[in-house]
């Protein structure tokens, strides 16, 4: 059994924390090989590891499409077109994107109305586009450099504990 010890964090604790995410991932990955599995439970511990967040989870890429995957948080927007959004947006460029105000993000698609800040990173095996992380938070200007640092290295570390064919 994964134990991941959880509290009310002092943001020195939260920081630490944020920063380990990536070893506790690989950590609860280990030795599975099952798709849906681990990126289950990779939304699970981004969700319970970052604190100020009410949505993590994957949308993965079927055509020119991104279809909602595993996630932890209320119900979410199941289909997202390639360049629509934050998440189109973010897959589109191949790049991470950071969203302070997704408000002011134009063609932002609202899922749910209490989000207001948001990071998005690509998921490329290889050159092949597999989909996106999708991290919300209720705070504006929650995310920054080291949650970028810190998801970029989660998905980069998850690429190869996902058979893509199999999802």
């Amino acid at each position: 059994m994964f134990d991941l010890s959880i509290s009310s964090a002092t943001p020195a604790d939260e920081g630490e924390r944020t920063k380990a995410l990536p070893v506790a991932l690989a950590s609860l990955l280990e030795g599975e090989t099952d798709a849906l599995a681990n990126l289950s439970n990779a939304a699970s511990l981004i969700f319970a590891s970052l604190n100020r967040i009410n949505w993590a989870g994957f949308y993965l890429l079927r055509g020119d499409t991104l279809v909602l995957g595993p996630f932890q948080g209320k119900p979410a927007c199941v289909r997202i077109p390639m360049g629509k959004g934050v998440c189109g947006a973010a897959a589109a460029r191949r790049q991470t994107l950071v969203v302070p105000d997704v408000n002011a993000f134009p063609d932002h698609i609202a899922c749910d109305a209490a989000s207001r800040s948001e990071i998005v990173v690509p998921i490329l095996d290889g050159d092949v586009l597999r989909g996106v992380l999708d991290v919300d938070s209720p705070e504006k200007g929650r995310f920054g450099d080291a949650e970028q640092a810190v998801l970029e290295e989660c998905v980069r570390g998850l690429v190869p504990r996902v058979d893509w064919g199999k999802l």
